[in-house]
């Protein structure tokens, strides 16, 4: 073999020493990947609304550093995302408005979808006005302008306090959003109980231009009277009062809404696969509860301080450890609580 050859063998051999340590260190390494990346990925739904994103942040952050696995998010309208969570594209839905899903009732009976737990049940929704209307704010030196009012039936005896200001004959109710189906109940139920005879229904154009309409009067300590919802930042910023009317009856509902509007429990609800896929988050999930009080607290803390929900999701986690910890096990809760600071 002449010097060449023996160059030629030597960077062969040189060659052949590589590859076989490559080839072990990549067996290694994908031996530690895997070890890494066991846990499956999480998909959680949203469907786009303030309250269910934020609930999505909470729930995203103890599961990714309490308990390692990785998340994704995927958005759409309720309609799509349901069905992903039926099929199995999505895993997790932090608020399931149950009694507004078509089947939603039939697809738990089939095991399709499982509820875990009742994220909350007292939301609300209804005519509400600034509680200095009915008992002041001393303050800011408003004084009670309505001091009896109390209930939906009440407020023809104080139409000239919700003075309409393109109809001074009458008073004003803000609507709820055109294009919403609670708008027409709306509007019947304030024929049924005769307020159309001194009050104009006034739609607002857009729930943007509503939350306004409440910001622009509590600021400056008005009068106000219209339809909101919680919960919302608006419930969680300012302080409103939902004035109370018939308890919820099916026949008075069905018969001009003369009654107020059922409470929907918000539930938190998750693919039949998720007890095999992740079975300790399941367990978590099982424990998580809210109110529409602390959901509406978080909101605007949101609005506030302009911040994104993760970082509401964040202040809220340190905010109310009392509460969160006792959704999952200690060292889960100090391995979260290390990730918050």
């Amino acid at each position: 073999m002449n010097v060449f050859q023996k160059n030629r063998m030597m960077k062969l051999l040189l060659i052949l020493l590589v590859a076989v340590c490559m080839l072990g260190l990549t067996a290694c390494g994908g031996k530690e990947g895997q070890a890494a990346t066991s846990k499956p990925k999480l998909i959680l739904g949203n469907a786009g609304w303030d309250s269910f994103t934020f609930h999505n942040e909470v729930a995203k952050f103890i599961i990714e550093n309490g308990y390692g696995y990785n998340t994704e998010v995927t958005t759409g309208s309720t309609p799509i995302t349901y069905t992903g969570l039926k099929n199995g594209d999505i895993d997790i839905y932090m608020e399931t408005w149950g009694t507004n899903i078509t089947g939603y009732e039939e697809d738990l009976a089939r095991g399709d979808v499982v509820k875990l737990s009742l994220n909350y049940g007292d939301n609300a929704q209804g005519l509400y006005v600034p509680t200095y209307v009915i008992k002041g704010d001393p303050k800011r030196g408003v004084e009670p302008m309505a001091p009896d009012l109390k209930t939906v039936k009440d407020l023809e005896k104080y139409w000239e306090i919700f003075k309409d200001e393109e109809d001074p004959s009458k008073g004003r109710i803000y609507g709820a959003i055109p294009g919403w189906e609670v708008d027409t109940i709306l509007a019947t139920k304030v024929k049924t109980y005769g307020l159309d005879k001194k009050f104009n229904y006034f739609s607002p154009g857009s729930d943007a231009a509503l939350a306004s309409s409440i910001a622009g009067a509590y600021e400056k300590g008005d009068p106000w009277l219209g339809y909101y919802w919680e919960p919302t930042w608006i419930i969680g910023q300012y302080d409103m009062t939902l004035l109370s009317d018939e308890p919820y009856n099916e026949e008075l509902w069905n018969n001009g809404y003369a009654c107020e509007f059922a409470t929907v429990p918000v539930e938190v609800v998750v693919n039949k696969g998720m007890a095999e896929k992740a079975p300790d988050v399941v367990e978590f999930l099982k424990q998580y509860k809210t109110s529409s009080k602390l959901t509406s607290d978080a909101l605007a803390y949101m609005q506030k301080n302009e911040v994104e929900p993760s970082e509401a999701a964040q202040w809220f986690l340190k905010s109310h450890q009392d509460l969160w910890t006792k959704w999952v096990e200690k060292d889960v809760a100090q391995k979260v609580k290390d990730a918050l600071q």
